[in-house]
């Protein structure tokens, strides 16, 4: 008998509910029998134009509900799938198609492939371009026969690629059956669900956002396109589409938090779980969300290499509690913590390793890659079992859940002692004035610790751009507790206060510019204690941001600019650099978009969409003077929901998704 597949979970779905909602579009909602018809008659499409089992289908569409059709067809003609990110640029999406040496393309984006094309349907359905598969008496298209194995590729999403080239991770059609069931278990997923679709298009959380809804009966909402939502949009969608489920990263997670509290708001109603993950949590804005908000949470840890989330912690966490855990593995997940090859006992540190059948199969057309991180399990009774080495650091704590300590190649030595940074970062943190913290080796000596530290309060902020000292008692009042937990040697001895932890290229904190920031502080707190925070604009710092002539009229291009400084943390960004060729992006752009609205009344209605209109302080200065925010915003779509569209309408869609 053959195991089961992941389409035999979404047909028994359209058996038993083919009336129920199945994704919600801008537009309107389609049922579970009107998606399963008209990706029938896409899967006949693709199968006439080669597309089968062991081959690619690529997918570069401009909006996410075809990218959700697009999925299923593939994998109902027997392919696997690979999404083609609309943000990536041209030569790294080049480079990408190339790769994957898809059979055929789907999409209708300004980025899609020369060949790329939308599948026809016409009334009731039917497929009727080139390719057209059989219809049954009804006049639908009847799926194609190929029968996939489990072992066949489901899909193939690529890595950031920030330490070299993009590594393309190949999932097989069990680990996807198996994952979107685990998922849907854990989450207690049911056919009233709707798990809003955020996460950009290649990312691996698409994966989770889609299938564990799909399988489960709920119904997948998406938006009308690819554009990043800032805090006051997610909410507004969220109550407006009667979302009950959204995944966002743990600095999305954190922009939206405080826009509620700044707000006095509460999650909308319907909403009953929001999934965070991808970094490290604090356990002070957790808390305090879960007494605040409605909206349960669940802290997921995963990798792309494992099928997107390995586990999930969904508890209420002790006020005791110094760590967010990770949680406890998904069905089908083996979860070990190691060292030198050997398991460490409970509560010991060591390298977390993850093993069993949701594990990829390796990296696309790079067996050594694969070899170094997919290895054999020693420790495994199963015969060529493997275990993943995350490079993540962790234990398992009393309760069993896995806590993260951090990476592995993060670690560094002082004085002959190794040293995990993120232990002494998070201890920082416990104190109520620390927002972020982050330590490293002094770069002169390396014997020496050094931490940066983001203020909780903004009006203890210094300027952008400077570091500011601390003595005396500030001091000794962050470096106290710590000297009761860390050894000597693993206490900062010499501490500064910034406005914002810098971010290089990739994402990661500049420590070469906060090191910058430090060589220019003569040694005192005297001036620039940020006792006081100077308002971006005001006669103080009005000189300073108006370098780079920025013309006639200093408000509120003088505001503008201190304040894209601020945020891209920069202080010598000029009125006429580009926001994102200077490291924006779309947390970042939230972020200024917030710190806007506290400043400038004109700014109340501003979208991150403004941003691409005016990506320069000069260009959106000159907007929000001369008409206001609607001068660079789209217009807000209609507060009423999507209309149902019920079997026959929606069968009867020209292209699946109207625009």
């Amino acid at each position: 008998m053959d195991a089961p597949d992941v389409l035999d979970l979404w047909d028994l779905r359209v058996r038993h509910q083919p009336d129920a909602p199945a994704l919600v579009t801008p537009d309107r909602v389609l049922t579970h029998r009107s998606v399963d018809r008209l990706t029938d008659a896409w899967a006949a499409s693709l199968a006439g134009r080669g597309a089968g089992p062991g081959r690619l289908v690529g997918l570069a569409f401009a909006d996410p509900g075809r990218t959700v059709l697009g999925m299923l067809a593939a994998l109902k003609a027997g392919a696997g799938f690979t999404v083609l990110d609309d943000r990536l640029p041209a030569a790294a999406r080049d480079s990408l198609v190339r790769r994957t040496e898809a059979a055929v393309w789907l999409g209708d984006g300004a980025h899609a492939p020369a060949a790329a094309y939308v599948p026809d349907g016409a009334a009731g359905g039917a497929a009727t371009g080139e390719g057209a598969g059989a219809a049954d008496a009804g006049g639908h298209p009847v799926r194609p026969p190929a029968r996939a194995a489990g072992h066949d590729v489901a899909y193939v999403l690529f890595t950031s690629g920030s330490t070299g080239q993009p590594k393309g991770t190949l999932i097989e059609r069990d680990s996807l059956r198996r994952f979107a069931a685990a998922v849907a278990e854990r989450l207690e997923l049911a056919a009233g669900d709707r798990w809003l679709q955020v996460a950009s298009l290649g990312f691996d959380v698409l994966i989770e956002e889609v299938f564990p809804a799909l399988v489960a009966g709920a119904a997948v909402v998406c938006r009308a396109d690819t554009r990043a939502l800032d805090a006051e949009e997610l909410h507004t969608m969220i109550a407006r589409t009667g979302t009950t489920v959204v995944e966002l990263s743990t600095q999305y997670w954190l922009e939206y938090a405080r826009w509620l509290d700044a707000r006095g708001l509460t999650t909308p109603a319907g909403l009953r779980l929001v999934v965070v993950g991808g970094e490290r949590m604090d356990p002070r804005p957790y808390r305090d969300w879960q007494a605040r908000q409605p909206a349960r949470l669940a802290h997921v840890y995963g990798l792309t290499e494992c099928t997107v989330s390995s586990t999930f912690y969904t508890g209420l966490l002790p006020a005791d509690a110094r760590e967010v855990p990770l949680g406890t593995p998904l069905r089908d997940v083996e979860i070990s913590v190691r060292r030198d090859g050997r398991p460490v006992p409970q509560g010991e540190w060591g390298e977390i390793h993850i093993g069993g059948p949701l594990l990829a199969r390796g990296f696309l057309d790079d067996a050594a890659a694969t070899a170094r991180r997919f290895v054999p399990d020693p420790l495994s009774a199963v015969p060529g079992a493997r275990v993943y080495t995350t490079g993540d650091l962790g234990r398992i704590d009393a309760d069993g859940n896995l806590v993260f300590l951090g990476r592995l190649d993060d670690q560094v030595k002082i004085r002959g002692h190794r040293l995990e940074p993120a232990r002494v970062e998070r201890a920082l943190c416990e104190d109520p004035a620390v927002e972020q913290a982050v330590v490293f080796p002094d770069p002169t000596t390396g014997t020496v610790l050094w931490a940066f530290t983001v203020p909780a309060d903004p009006e203890r902020a210094p300027l952008p751009g400077e570091a500011v000292r601390l003595t005396a008692a500030e001091r000794d009042a962050l470096v106290a507790p710590l000297e009761e937990q860390l050894p000597d040697w693993a206490v900062p001895r010499v501490l500064y206060r910034v406005s914002v932890l810098p971010k290089n290229p990739h994402g990661k904190i500049d420590k070469r510019r906060l090191s910058d920031w430090a060589a220019v502080v003569t040694g005192t707190a005297a001036t620039g204690t940020g006792a006081g925070r100077t308002v971006p604009g005001s006669p103080a710092t009005a000189g300073t941001a108006a370098t780079g002539d920025p013309g006639p009229g200093g408000e509120p291009l003088s505001t503008v600019l201190g304040l894209f400084r601020e945020v891209l943390g920069a202080p010598e960004l000029g009125p006429d650099d580009d926001f994102f060729e200077r490291g924006g992006q779309s947390l970042i752009a939230m972020r200024l978009l917030a710190r806007l609205r506290e400043f400038l009344p004109s700014a109340a209605g501003l979208r991150a969409s403004a941003l691409l209109r005016c990506p320069t302080p000069r260009l959106l200065a000159a907007a929000l003077a001369t008409a206001g925010p609607q001068a660079v915003t789209d217009r807000p779509q209609a507060a009423a929901g999507p209309r149902e569209a019920g079997p026959q309408e929606a069968g009867q869609q020209a292209a699946g998704l109207p625009r």
